[in-house]
């Protein structure tokens, strides 16, 4: 299995890398391609793992990827997106657009990876060592399950790892409660 890794070149988002760090036959696009480039990319690979900052309407470009305008993902790749039954969207927000768009994989709804984004969820006293300690297990748990068959073992997997975190930690704990996939279109959440 061909593996496209789209994860825009930001300092605040190198924390996800061990997502796929062992993902095997795998392309990690990070800028540097026009979004008809990516669209052939996606095109000739079977699973797509999409990660960075986002928003309810794409994965932004962050000043990456020339031409793009705001972002690399987004409406107008749903016709390559659309085929593929195992991608992956880490983003803030991506509930909205996997769910909007019926995609299917594993994804994250609102994600709070910064201090000041735990303070516009309402997260109190949150501290760089908790963000941080929650961003770490986040990502070396999705690294551990990421290569499970379906949506929903790495779904499953990560949550139940992650949720050991999630009992001490209030990031990890928000972020935990936000973590689904969706398989041939059925909306699930493992609690």
């Amino acid at each position: 299995m061909k593996t496209l890794v789209i994860h825009p070149n930001d300092p605040t988002t190198d924390f996800l890398k061990p997502v796929y760090e062992h993902v095997p036959n795998r392309t990690v696009i990070t800028g540097g391609v026009t979004r008809e480039e990516l669209g052939v990319l996606i095109d000739s690979h079977d699973r797509i793992m999409m990660m960075g900052h986002g928003s309810p309407a794409g994965l932004l470009a962050v000043g990456q990827f020339p031409g793009a305008g705001l972002f690399i993902v987004d409406h107008r790749l749903m016709s390559v997106l659309e085929k593929k039954k195992n991608s992956i969207f880490i983003w803030c927000n991506a509930d909205h657009f996997v769910e909007y768009y019926e995609l299917d994989g594993f994804y994250s709804g609102m994600f709070v990876s910064e201090v000041h984004e735990a303070a516009m969820m309402g997260l109190t006293e949150i501290s760089q060592v908790l963000i941080d300690q929650s961003n770490d297990w986040f990502s070396l748990a999705a690294g551990r399950h990421i290569n499970e068959p379906s949506p929903e073992s790495i779904c499953e997997k990560v949550k139940r790892e992650y949720g050991l975190l999630a009992t001490t930690n209030p990031v990890a704990e928000y972020n935990h409660n936000r973590l689904f996939f969706r398989l041939n279109h059925d909306l699930k959440s493992i609690a």
